[in-house]
């Protein structure tokens, strides 16, 4: 469980991680920083902290931050109803972040799964992001990432979020319990 004092310790050192970036937020947004645990308990290992900027009908920007290892579990974005699921473009504006993306699976990944949770990590296609670079996922496409041994900020693009739907690999994690705090 996400206690206030891990998560106001995710917060800090988030909003440190963002300056380091030159990524200035501002004060209501820094007061809004989310803290995602997803229910496991093991934060630094399996989690992510984020600030959402706007999340529309049509569109979504956030800032994706990731502590030294810590990763976003594997997960898809399904499609709601009409629309064909979310479509999201990462890219890196500090750190190094790797992405892994179904396709030819590399043979030495630069990224580790989370101990004790390895059978829930599939797709082992590996894209690493520096500074600058981006890669563009398309809907329903499993997909987890991992921030290089510096952490790693990340911007997000995309369609409107509706985290509530992801499908995770992991059947441990209640998407309704992603965001907690």
């Amino acid at each position: 469980m996400l206690t206030v004092e891990l998560y106001n310790e995710a917060v800090i050192k988030a909003q440190e991680y963002l300056k380091k970036a030159g990524i200035a937020i501002t004060e209501e947004e820094r007061v809004q920083i989310q803290v995602a645990e997803y229910g496991l308990d093991d934060l630094y290992s399996i989690g992510l902290e984020l600030v959402v900027y706007v999340n529309t009908e049509r569109c979504c920007a956030k800032e994706l931050i990731l502590f030294p290892g810590q990763t976003c579990p594997e997960h898809r974005h399904p499609p709601v109803g009409d629309e064909p699921g979310k479509e999201e473009t990462f890219r890196c504006r500090w750190g190094k972040v790797y992405l892994y993306v179904p396709g030819e699976p590399v043979k030495n990944p630069k990224g580790v799964a989370p101990k004790g949770r390895e059978k829930y990590f599939s797709v082992w296609n590996e894209i690493v992001l520096n500074p600058g670079e981006q890669y563009t996922l398309q809907p329903n496409t499993f997909h987890w990432f991992q921030a290089g041994p510096e952490g790693a900020v990340v911007s997000e693009f995309s369609t409107k979020s509706r985290d509530e739907y992801d499908i995770y690999t992991d059947p441990d994690i209640n998407p309704a319990q992603e965001r907690t705090i």
